[in-house]
């Protein structure tokens, strides 16, 4: 039965430019699973300072990061777990309260990104070979921790696709990649990555696949970290071409998982954190 909220409860939110229920349903469902204390609440903003301003003044205990504040938020935290640092991009904020050093000298705001770690679970639970050839499509804050995972896991043939030349550039030469604005070119046998909005709900090119038909038909392996909805167009495509995929929904469940321990101390089991990711999709 859901606990009921009082004075104590413990809120978490998250941030993004278009919520979905997906975080929201996860962390509820353990909260309740696990009897703590705690609700979440996704939330959208205009006042991005503004909104970390609020995280301190109302003593919220974390904050889950989308979309497009993961690089825009870091001027306004105290400091950056490695995770984040290396990255430059944040996915989860957590306030420890009472640890001194904040801007009100009573909270301390520490940017941490879990996003990088689902990725490299998953290309070693999915078995992807780092000797394919990959080709990345997007050049944001997402785009920049697949980027690391996937050097991290030994990938290192690849090219990356952006329609933003100078976003574009500048990643791919942070981890000397080719860049080029669309996908002339791309060998077959390549593990494609989609790390744009493209396909995903809500959004003007929510039906748009980020590779077409033609190169999915080539692929060794398919992997799209939109996640909603699981089944975006692209992993449609891959899997009637009969290929391997890696949904977001897989990702969101894994950053989640460790979101969901940062903010509460406590690691749910597998069933549990099944249990979660099944609801978070219903």
């Amino acid at each position: 039965m859901p606990h009921k909220i009082d004075r104590d409860t413990r809120l978490c939110i998250s941030l993004s430019g278009r919520p979905s229920n997906i975080g929201t349903r996860f962390h509820n469902h353990l909260y309740d699973a696990l009897s703590l204390n705690y609700v979440y609440k996704a939330f959208t903003t205009g006042d991005l300072p503004g909104a970390i301003t609020g995280i301190r003044a109302l003593n919220i205990r974390g904050c889950g990061v989308s979309m497009p504040f993961k690089e825009a938020c870091i001027p306004f935290l105290d400091d950056l777990d490695p995770s984040a640092a290396g990255l430059q991009s944040v996915n989860t904020i957590v306030n420890d309260t009472g640890a001194g050093g904040g801007e009100d000298g009573g909270s301390r705001l520490r940017g941490y990104n879990t996003d990088y770690l689902a990725v490299r679970t998953l290309l070693d639970r999915h078995d992807v070979s780092p000797g394919l050839p990959f080709a990345l499509r997007g050049s944001g804050g997402m785009a920049r921790a697949v980027l690391c995972a996937l050097r991290d896991s030994g990938f290192t043939n690849g090219t990356l696709i952006a329609r933003n030349e100078a976003t574009g550039r500048r990643l791919a030469d942070e981890y000397s990649l080719p860049w080029q604005p669309d996908t002339a070119g791309i060998a077959e046998g390549s593990l494609l990555v989609n790390v744009t909005p493209l396909g995903m709900a809500g959004g003007p090119e929510a039906g748009t696949l980020a590779f077409e038909p033609a190169l999915v038909a080539t692929a060794a392996q398919v992997f799209d970290v939109v996640a909603m909805p699981a089944e975006t167009p692209l992993i449609r495509a891959a899997r009637e071409a009969g290929k391997p995929v890696i949904t977001g929904a897989e990702v969101i469940a894994l950053q989640a998982l460790e979101q969901f321990v940062l903010y509460t101390g406590v690691r749910p089991t597998d069933e549990q954190v099944a249990a979660a990711a099944a609801y978070s999709q219903a």
